[in-house]
């Protein structure tokens, strides 16, 4: 492992709790599946006294929740007892996704609450957890904590455009272009050019910080806007 996974792993493990959804407990607000790996791995963990069913599947999209059949989730539903902890793996089963470049889909993690007979007046809510998963591919050029110091920003009819040059997704924590900080900044896919609204001149200042692996905030880069 590098220093900066370290530090970065360090640093996530000290400031970020788990996800809590309904009482259960989701390791992590992202999953990245690594190649080298027979799966990628979250864990769920129900620290209340009543247990719960936990259902998972993949799909392509944010905005959609159809089932993706490039990745399966085991188990796909399960029953999670209380005070237990269980595992949703997930395994990439086709052979479809490029390999000189990060895939990303979304795994979804629903939490039904069951029935207690002897408390017929309970208001059972279910919830569903919607993350990103990344696939990174086994071999892949630099270091993917890395990525987000690679980012451009350049200048596109006036408007403000940011390209990722990497092989790694970048997904924007905030983004501060001539002292205005946009509410929700994008998450910049491998080799991707996005135009964003902004006006912009050669020479305008931009400040960004992005989401690491761990879903902790990266420290803050700086450049200005080029031509190219």
């Amino acid at each position: 492992m590098t220093k900066t996974y370290l530090w970065s792993l360090a640093v996530a493990l000290m400031c970020l709790s788990p996800t809590v959804f309904a009482g259960v407990q989701i390791g992590g607000t992202r999953l990245v599946y690594d190649g080298n790996s027979k799966m990628g791995t979250i864990s769920v963990t129900n620290p209340d006294d009543r247990p719960y069913l936990i259902q998972s599947w993949v799909s392509s999209q944010e905005d959609e929740d159809d089932s993706d059949d490039t990745f399966i989730t085991t188990p796909p539903l399960f029953r999670l007892e209380p005070n237990s902890q269980n595992s949703v793996r997930v395994i990439y089963s086709s052979n479809t996704l490029p390999d000189d470049q990060e895939s990303v889909y979304w795994l979804n993690i629903k939490i039904i609450p069951t029935s207690n007979r002897q408390a017929s007046n309970d208001l059972l809510i279910t919830v569903k957890n919607k993350m990103k998963l990344f696939y990174r591919p086994a071999v892949l050029n630099g270091d993917p904590l890395l990525a987000f110091k690679k980012l451009k920003f350049r200048q596109r009819d006036g408007k403000l455009a940011v390209f990722n040059p990497t092989p790694y997704s970048v997904s924007l924590y905030d983004l501060t272009v001539n002292g205005a900080t946009m509410t929700k900044p994008p998450m910049v896919l491998p080799s991707q050019e996005i135009v964003l609204g902004q006006k912009v001149q050669i020479g305008s200042p931009v400040s960004w910080r992005a989401i690491n692996d761990f879903g902790g905030i990266t420290p803050e880069q700086k450049m200005k806007v080029v031509t190219d």
